[in-house]
């Protein structure tokens, strides 16, 4: 087994990857910018090491800076978590090429699935069912033009080589193609260095649902079920659930089979997300390919908590060449899981509302965990990402797991920045979320019945 492991990210997932690391015996060093230096994460590595400022391009996206210190504390291993470096597959090819183990995908594969129009193309070979759309980048809004004349509005603009819900927009017509093309062209220039853009037919009410793949040593890949991730605001999620509710068995099958086909025609190893969007009435459901992350994802907890596995485990055991901790085809789900991603924003207009934590109290009990990057007294910054925690509950059914996602939500206590707290109540109270038929226009809805005068002022 891998005798010591970098954890090349901060917060709650750092912590997450240190705690099955120790729990396996490795040897666990953190790195940290000079404003993370007293968070939890890196009081509980056996060894920590200041590599930078707060600004994510002098410590946690500085490649250079990440590999001297897996060189001067000896690391064995480098997991990249989620975010920052962990789908860049310039770092992880210097990772291999410095002789450490890459805790992921083959560089080869992340960089086929992180830009949009190929890893399309790549699974529409396997069979894979795509949405209508461009197969080349879009260069130019006349090209553009042409190409929505072709596929029909609406329309998704997309950045090619973006991730994360970040470059996108939807085009409902001419105008509005214009529009968006021209901000998510530059977007993707400024952000990631490419300004191709994909167009891709929109679903309006379609859920986005995604499928849990691992790329076993051996060659094998499973799928560990699917993860209902719907509840989005602006793109990105706050609330992940599995099962998936009113999906169709038959639905579910085929896209589970065709996440593993997808994943064996790539070569993928490690822990992957195939996902997808749902579309249809319930009568006639069917899917479409959306993107393939080549990482761990926000919400694996979920999964792990109904199929009873370690990810971050199998992730390990995968990167140093040895085959599963259990036989992964003889799992069977049991019962229901929800996740409630708590950031630091206010949970009306979701803006960032960082600031010292002066409460913070956690809930517990049976089927309640708490994945968590801060503690008390801690200070959330405007430098990252806004997460401070992730509440996971687990029941035997949905219905027990939202009255646990009820009670559980209530006695979490946080004072200090702004939190969306709030909003995860709202939502429980929320019909079309309680009776399982919400889609990813959920939050959208409710922001759009909610009276302006109601609203706390910001």
């Amino acid at each position: 087994m891998i005798e010591s492991v970098l954890v090349a990210n901060r917060g709650e997932i750092a912590r997450r990857i240190i705690r099955t690391a120790r729990r396996l015996g490795i040897r666990t060093i953190a790195v940290h910018s000079d404003v993370d230096g007293g968070l939890p994460f890196v009081g509980e590595a056996d060894e920590a090491v200041q590599i930078g400022p707060a600004a994510p391009a002098e410590s946690y996206r500085n490649a250079d800076r990440i590999l001297d210190a897996a060189r001067r504390s000896g690391a064995e291993a480098i997991h990249p978590g989620y975010g920052f470096l962990s789908e860049n597959a310039g770092f992880a090819r210097q990772v291999e090429d410095a002789g450490l183990i890459w805790v992921g995908p083959p560089p080869a594969v992340i960089e086929l699935m992180g830009d949009k129009i190929n890893a399309r193309n790549a699974v529409a070979a396997t069979g894979m069912p795509v949405a209508p759309g461009t197969a080349e980048p879009v260069s130019g809004e006349a090209a553009a033009i042409e190409a929505a004349t072709a596929i029909g509005y609406p329309l998704m603009v997309k950045a090619s080589a973006g991730g994360g819900g970040m470059g996108m927009a939807v085009a409902d017509d001419e105008a509005s193609l214009r529009r968006h093309y021209t901000a998510v062209s530059g977007f993707a220039e400024r952000m990631f260095g490419e300004p191709g853009v994909l167009l891709e037919r929109y679903y309006p009410d379609a859920r986005h649902v995604e499928v849990q793949i691992l790329g076993l040593a051996d060659g094998t890949v499973v799928a560990l079920g699917e993860r209902n991730c719907s509840v989005q605001r602006r793109n990105q999620k706050l609330v992940e659930e599995t099962p998936s509710p009113g999906l169709d068995q038959d639905l579910r099958e085929r896209m589970l089979a065709a996440a593993v086909q997808a994943g064996k025609a790539v070569g993928y190893r490690n822990a992957g997300t195939v996902e997808c969007l749902v579309y249809g009435s319930p009568e006639a459901q069917d899917f479409v390919f959306l993107e393939m992350n080549t990482r761990l994802q926000v919400e694996h907890p979920v999964t792990e908590e109904v199929w009873g596995i370690d990810l971050v485990e199998e992730q390990l055991r995968i990167a140093a060449g040895q085959p599963p901790s259990v036989d992964l085809t003889a799992l069977r789900p049991r019962g229901h899981a929800l996740e409630f991603r708590v950031n630091a924003e206010d949970p009306v207009r979701f803006l960032p509302g960082p600031g010292a934590i002066t409460t913070w109290v956690e809930p517990a009990g049976e089927g309640v965990r708490v994945d968590a990057g801060y503690a008390e007294g801690a200070k959330v910054t405007p430098s990252y990402d806004s997460l401070m925690a992730k509440l996971i509950v687990h029941a035997d059914s949905r219905e027990a797991a939202l009255a646990r996602a009820r009670t559980a939500l209530a006695s979490f206590v946080i004072a200090g920045p702004k939190h969306n707290l709030p909003f995860f109540t709202e939502l429980l109270d929320e019909d079309s979320f309680v009776g399982g038929t919400y889609s990813t226009s959920v939050v959208t809805l409710m922001r759009s019945a909610r009276r302006p005068q109601t609203e706390p002022r910001i």
